[in-house]
């Protein structure tokens, strides 16, 4: 007869010794549980301050468009100013605060410890949150999605150094990802956007710490904000007969165009040329210049200001619009882009993708043209950003188009291929190298 308490029965005695080792491993006072509460803290928190941040710059947009009904030709001085001193009071402060914030979080992934002394420090991101706001206050061409992203890696690593735990890169991947669920309430979207952008590789840990997060921040901002559509319910579908026309041109169209942005701002930013030399030899010169050209389009058009989230919604809904509207938007984007100011490139991108897909609907009037524009955004996208799925995510979520799928998916996936030819390197990717000495600093 074997012994109950001998090795070989598979049962172990139940002491005080081990009621403490299982408190020391796995208690209130354990690595484990702390890191898992640092993430449910900080995916709670992401939730909030991604809320926080939306209303604060829909309020400041909302207030830049009675400004300008009220002054309508003002902008062609303060927008060159702001941008100036915008540009001026980042690089004097808070350098590692411009422009997107999606390529900090990459860099950050090499030394997340040391990020949170830099790229993704509370100081960074407070100075990123207000700057931004002010630029769109300033009628600059940019969105709250990319500095979210930063704002949210920012606060997973705040609660883990709250909570005393050893900080990975996974977990920034996942706040990152959470910051992107929570500002466009696409929790699907998030989770392939940190896969595909944010993450050099697949992991199951890493996959399973941004669902937790995800989910957590999805409901805590929706709580907030109540359960919304972005652009609203459309429900766009296309049949097969027109999606075999449509889906190749809006994909190459979108694709070349997308890549010739990112080319240009990779450009401007990382190249050799006589223009970045000036550009970094006068940064403030440059950024009034830049304002100049963004004020000049807003009052000429008088549609390129901000987002451009209303113009895009409206293209979608079937509203005619302009046709100059795409190719001036990516003026006005590239632009703001690459002036140096704190603001993301997403909602822009957005915008442009719905005026290329408002010209495409000249080309094929007899097709559904919220369809048409939907398929311009998603090529355009998808070329800018070089994450198909998640283009293609993000625009079923915003649209509740989800019998669009399998044109949007083709659209991206040409978006994607057409994109490379024309620019090789993924922006972001390009940009995170500008970042990554000082991720270590």
């Amino acid at each position: 007869m074997i012994d109950e308490r001998s090795p070989r029965s598979g049962s172990r005695k139940w002491t005080a010794g081990r009621y403490r080792a299982l408190l020391r491993s796995r208690g209130p006072q354990s690595v484990r549980f702390r890191t898992r509460l640092a993430i449910l803290l900080g995916a709670v928190v992401i939730g909030l301050a991604a809320t926080v941040f939306a209303l604060a710059a829909d309020a400041a947009g909302a207030l830049f468009e009675r400004y300008v009904a009220r002054y309508p030709y003002v902008p062609l001085v303060s927008t060159p100013l702001i941008f100036a001193g915008l540009v001026w009071i980042t690089r004097r402060y808070v350098p590692l605060a411009r422009g997107s914030g999606i390529p900090q979080v990459i860099a950050a992934q090499s030394d997340p410890e040391a990020a949170t002394q830099s790229l993704v420090s509370i100081r960074t991101v407070v100075g990123k949150a207000l700057l931004t706001l002010v630029a769109v206050l300033g009628g600059a061409s940019v969105g709250r999605e990319g500095p979210t992203v930063q704002i949210a890696a920012a606060v997973m690593g705040l609660s883990h150094r709250v909570l005393r735990v050893p900080l990975r890169g996974a977990v920034l991947i996942a706040g990152g990802a959470a910051g992107v669920a929570a500002a466009f309430n696409t929790p699907l979207a998030g989770l392939l956007f940190a896969i595909e952008e944010l993450a050099s590789a697949y992991e199951q840990r890493v996959t399973l710490l941004v669902i937790a997060a995800i989910v957590i921040a999805g409901m805590v901002a929706q709580s907030v904000q109540g359960d919304y559509v972005y652009f609203g319910l459309i429900g766009a579908h296309m049949g097969l007969g027109s999606a075999l026309f449509v889906v190749p041109v809006a994909g190459l169209v979108g694709g070349v165009t997308g890549g010739l942005f990112s080319r240009l701002m990779l450009a401007l930013a990382t190249g050799p040329h006589a223009i970045t030399r000036w550009s970094k030899a006068r940064p403030v010169q440059f950024a009034a210049l830049c304002g100049l050209v963004v004020g000049g389009l807003g009052c000429l058009t008088g549609l390129t200001w901000g987002t451009g989230y209303g113009a895009a919604r409206a293209m979608i809904t079937g509203v005619d619009a302009p046709l100059w509207f795409g190719p001036a938007k990516f003026v006005s984007t590239l632009a703001t882009a690459v002036a140096g100011l704190p603001g993301g490139i997403f909602a822009p991108s957005l915008s442009v993708g719905a005026g290329i897909g408002n010209i495409l609907r000249g080309v094929f009037p007899d097709s559904p043209s919220s369809a048409v524009v939907i398929l311009g955004m998603v090529g355009y996208f998808a070329g800018v950003v070089r994450a198909p799925l998640t283009a293609v995510i993000i625009l079923s979520e915003t649209t509740a188009s989800r019998g669009l799928m399998l044109p949007m998916f083709a659209t991206a996936f040409l978006a994607d291929g057409a994109s490379t030819l024309v620019c090789r390197e993924k922006l972001y990717h390009g940009l995170s190298k500008t970042f990554a000495m000082r991720s270590s600093a």
